[in-house]
């Protein structure tokens, strides 16, 4: 070969060496995450696994729960710190729609009732049955926030280009108008993965640009295409959790919806160079409580394929050069403080409501600050919903913060109750008219249906949003309890005594709150109870009972924290109620046929002061196994009524378990007592516990009866008593469902079986 013709040979290689170094270096890889819920948190032990073997990731798309992942990759977050953050309480609470017990306002919040249903209409005529029907099952307003908190200042670093982020990002959502997907490149990018993510019926839509958007995987579920046609990328790692649906089922109405809903995805590889990691994952739709073996499939998925991915993809990237990138884009981030607020879909007079309780004056207010405010806001009762977006102004340096409220509908109405195996079950059926403007209002009525207990209310709250807030509450309830007809607790030839409650009650209350989740509250009112008795087991028809009226002046002031998670079996949070009242009354005893008094008519002023305070704590929130501590004390100068039963039934009761609240138990009740006992609380599966309760109550004096129906009292601490309870409870989305074994000592027969499904309430009582 001659030289000139080595030397072209030379040349020529020289340059295909370059041209193939060049392109090796230039080798860009794209990830593709899809959707698919809980299961979806398998792609954060994808990203764990390239990054650990040093595969770069060069661009990163994904849908629905890929695009949560994949967003917060893109932000400049590892898969650690990603996988640290969907560990945390936080994550859990918005995932399930529970806002942070650090933020629940309770002061807000509306007394629990026995509902299960809540169902709004409006007085517009426009608005029809239809649109008043629920959207969603899950609450968004933490999530709302968390996400706006989470993409801020990534987002403005970007300059609201998602192809200048720390990794560049597509994401996917679903117009069901016009039935096809959207991309986001640009925008909001908390907007941007909120769309992606509303899943239908479980998250509620939103609507961007005038669109109302939803879930990505409706219509591309895995946008291998996105990433091929936005990015070019040189090879496509692809992780899947989902597939499309069978046929839909003729017996199935849920596989029908969903088979008009969504379009099949296409789950292949659309090029050659690529490869799809599948992680084995085996958790219900919505379950975030495995979250670490779920990540780990993903880690082991991404494991097996390791060696295809090193063999076409030459290029690594060093952990070092990771950290420095990813520190140098968190530098060029804002810190997230709000210089102005912007209230969209309110008038002008609900929008100064909505900014007093924000407390906002249009002064620069930070994140934390303004958290405050918003769930404050959002745990209104006239608030039906938040979306928070925040947009970052160059000029000032600082965000612009909107908020998009709707407020809520004219009438709510109420719908629950209880079904039990004795004879408690009950109705309720509720009435809410709401008024928002300067200040706020509800008018309120609800009623109670049953054997045991009936119960009609009529209340009126008027909110006032000053520096601290205050409330206005008059109402009048009339209650009935029955304890004769309701009581097969024990042995079917035990037979029940006949005693049956009236009580009226009207009164004013005044209210403020201390903190997040307390309140102080005082007020006023005038009561009569009616209390009709037999003080001897055999009676007759044509008997008349004995007649104790009691009416009275009450007053009182009690300090309550309430952040328990549930109305009943809750399993979280704190209770706090102390509580101080003053009675003045008279009684007046009337004796039926059956009695022995000889005085046919007595009456007798009666004034005392009561305390009673009420603690209830739970601990081991995170894992399967929680304790649950409740403590009881009550102090009375109560003076003992004309009879035993009539001094009985006027005194402060210990009930604390649902059984106990239908039952009247007189070795539970007392003047002065101290009473406490421990919750066992053992999840079996998502809203499905065991629990085993123990309670000791000891009284300071017990009432005794004696030979001539009249009280006498014990020596002090003479009598403890015990209340032990065990039980299967399903929290359903409408309420508890609850099998339990009761023992109460002391009793003819002490145990009794309940079954109920509802909520085991009642309205406030006169002098409890």
């Amino acid at each position: 070969m001659s030289l000139q013709k080595q030397l072209l040979f030379i040349c020529l290689f020289a340059f295909l060496f370059l041209f193939l170094t060049e392109n090796t270096n230039a080798q860009k890889v794209g990830v593709v995450l899809s959707g698919g819920a809980s299961s979806g948190i398998s792609h954060i032990g994808v990203l764990k696994a390239l990054e650990a073997n040093h595969i770069p990731v060069d661009y990163i798309a994904g849908t629905s729960m890929g695009a949560l992942i994949g967003s917060l990759y893109a932000m400049g977050n590892s898969p650690q710190e990603i996988e640290d953050f969907v560990k945390t309480d936080k994550f859990k609470n918005w995932s399930e729609g529970i806002i942070d017990e650090k933020y629940a306002y309770y002061f807000k919040r509306n007394d629990d009732n026995a509902s299960w249903i809540v169902y709004p209409l409006s007085l517009d005529s426009n608005s029809s049955i239809m649109s008043s029907l629920p959207t969603n099952v899950m609450s968004p307003i933490p999530m709302d926030f968390s996400i706006m908190e989470a993409a801020a200042g990534p987002a403005a670093a970007a300059k609201y280009n998602f192809d200048s982020l720390y990794i560049p990002f597509r994401c996917v959502a679903s117009d069901i108008e016009l039935k096809e997907s959207v991309i986001f490149k640009e925008g909001d990018l908390g907007e941007a993965v909120r769309a992606s993510m509303t899943y239908p019926f479980y998250i509620p839509p939103i609507k961007v640009n005038g669109k109302l958007l939803f879930d990505g995987g409706l219509y591309n579920n895995f946008p291998t295409n996105i990433m091929l046609n936005d990015f070019y990328p040189d090879f496509i790692i692809g992780s899947n959790v989902s597939s499309n649906s069978p046929a839909p089922d003729e017996d199935n109405l849920f596989s029908q919806i969903k088979s008009m809903l969504k379009s099949k995805s296409n789950y292949s590889m659309l090029c050659e160079a690529g490869v799809i990691i599948q992680p084995k994952t085996n958790v219900p739709l919505f379950n975030f409580s495995d979250l670490q073996s779920t990540i780990d499939s993903g880690y082991v998925a991404a494991m097996r394929q390791m060696d295809f991915i090193k063999q076409n993809i030459q290029v690594r990237v060093d952990s070092t050069e990771l950290y420095a990138k990813r520190s140098s884009f968190k530098t060029k981030q804002p810190k997230v403080i709000f210089d102005k607020i912007k209230i969209e879909g309110l008038n002008k007079k609900q929008s100064e409501y909505a900014r007093k309780v924000l407390r906002h004056k249009n002064k620069q207010i930070s994140l934390e600050d303004i958290k405050e405010g918003y769930f404050r806001l959002a745990s209104d009762s006239k608030i039906k919903t938040i979306y928070p977006k925040a947009r970052y102004n160059p000029l000032t340096g600082l965000f612009d913060l909107y908020l998009n409220v709707k407020k809520q509908r004219d009438i709510i109405t109420y719908f629950g109750g209880n079904f039990s195996n004795r004879p408690i079950s009950e109705g309720y059926v509720g009435l809410q008219y709401n008024y928002l403007g300067k200040f706020a209002a509800s008018i309120m009525a609800n009623g109670y249906f049953g054997k045991l207990y009936s119960s009609v209310q009529l209340k009126t709250r008027l909110d006032f949003p000053f520096k601290t807030p205050i409330y206005i509450e008059p109402s009048v309830t009339w209650n009935k309890w029955d304890y004769f007809k309701s009581s097969n607790t024990f042995l079917e030839d035990i037979k029940p005594a006949y005693l049956i409650k009236y009580e009226e009650l009207g009164d004013l209350n005044f209210g403020f709150p201390t903190g997040r989740k307390g309140r102080i509250v005082a007020g006023a009112g005038l009561t009569r109870i009616t209390d009709r008795y037999y003080q001897i087991p055999v009676f007759s028809q044509q008997d008349t009972a004995d007649r104790t009226d009691f009416s009275a002046v009450t007053s009182q002031i009690y300090y309550e924290i309430n952040s328990l998670n549930r109305k009943q079996y809750a399993n979280q949070g704190a209770y706090v109620n102390i509580k101080l009242r003053y009675v003045n009354g008279l009684e007046e005893n009337t004796p039926g046929s059956t009695s022995i008094d000889t005085i046919r008519y007595f009456k007798k002023q009666h004034e005392w002061v009561q305390l009673k305070c009420t603690a209830e704590k739970y601990f081991n929130r995170r894992g399967s196994f929680k304790i649950g501590l409740l403590g009881e004390a009550a102090y009375s100068t109560q003076t003992l009524f004309n009879n035993y039963t009539s001094s009985i039934l006027s005194a402060p009761a210990f009930q604390p378990t649902p059984d106990s609240k239908t039952i009247f138990l007189s070795n539970y009740r007392a003047f002065k007592y101290l009473a406490g006992g421990l919750k066992f609380i053992i999840n079996i599966r998502k809203n499905i516990e065991l629990r085993a309760e123990g309670y000791v109550f000891q009284p300071y004096e017990t009432l005794i009866k004696n030979s001539e129906f009249k009280t006498d009292y014990s020596q002090p601490f003479a009598f403890q008593h015990f209340i032990g309870t065990g039980a299967v409870v399903w929290n359903t989305p409408v309420g508890p469902m609850s099998l339990s074994l009761n023992y109460y000592d002391h009793e003819k027969n002490p145990f009794s079986i309940l079954f109920h499904f509802g909520y085991i309430m009642f309205n406030k009582r006169p002098i409890d």
